[in-house]
């Protein structure tokens, strides 16, 4: 049975896990997107030996659950930065690194994966035609990158790019499996405490809902300026 009375007291619970779910999210979006530039510029450059590498890790973090590559990350990370530490000498303990940290990174190496491809996409469908016109008007390569080349790739990428985001706020439900509380995660254990489970995960595709419905806005506001730009 649905109890509305119920709705309020859980609303607050939940609403708690907002901003450490967000901070997380704005946090993996900007790094998975620049290692994913990377490794997009180096397919598109056809960089010997470092594309070959970047296709193998393409394979492997696109086959791989994500799920599975934070437990990789959760016992592997720590002991791989303590061997490190121990090796050039230094004092510290990986093992005290806080799990969010670890969550974060492996899901930015996750995602980086499937921005590569995003962003590949993106830098071959621009017309290598312009960048001839434009040095031909004397443009320098930076000036060349700032107004021709980031403005086309980023408006055929904004689509894309935007889903990745709601990706990466959903993969964030995962960290409950290595302690990390997020949205999904304050949900459970809010339900856990009265049994309203219903209420709480109702309350939950709501905030989730709202989260999209504002990325989405941000992200055509921002598709519009660059066409008006391009």
């Amino acid at each position: 049975m649905f109890e509305t009375d119920i709705l309020l007291q859980d609303t607050r619970e939940i609403l708690g896990a907002v901003p450490v779910t967000l901070g997380m999210a704005l946090l993996i979006f900007p790094l998975s997107a620049i290692v994913g530039s990377l490794f997009a510029l180096v397919e598109y450059r056809r960089v010997p030996v470092l594309r070959e590498l970047v296709m193998v890790y393409k394979v492997i973090l696109k086959g791989v659950p994500m799920v599975v590559v934070i437990f990789l990350s959760y016992f592997g990370l720590p002991a791989a930065l303590q061997f490190l530490y121990s090796a050039l000498g230094i004092d510290a303990n990986a093992h005290l690194m806080p799990n969010w940290i670890i969550l974060v990174i492996a899901i930015t190496g996750c995602v980086a994966a499937f921005q590569a491809e995003i962003i590949k996409g993106a830098l071959n469908a621009f017309d290598t035609g312009q960048s001839d016109a434009a040095y031909s008007l004397g443009y320098t390569g930076s000036q060349l990158f700032r107004r021709v080349l980031f403005p086309q790739v980023a408006l055929t990428a904004i689509p894309d790019l935007t889903t990745s985001m709601m990706v990466i706020m959903k993969a964030l439900s995962l960290g409950f499996a290595i302690e990390v509380i997020d949205i999904f995660a304050q949900s459970q254990l809010t339900a856990a405490l009265n049994y309203y489970y219903l209420e709480a995960f109702v309350i939950a595709v709501v905030i989730y809902m709202v989260i999209a419905y504002i990325v989405t806005q941000i992200a055509d506001r921002l598709e519009q300026a660059l066409r008006i730009r391009t």
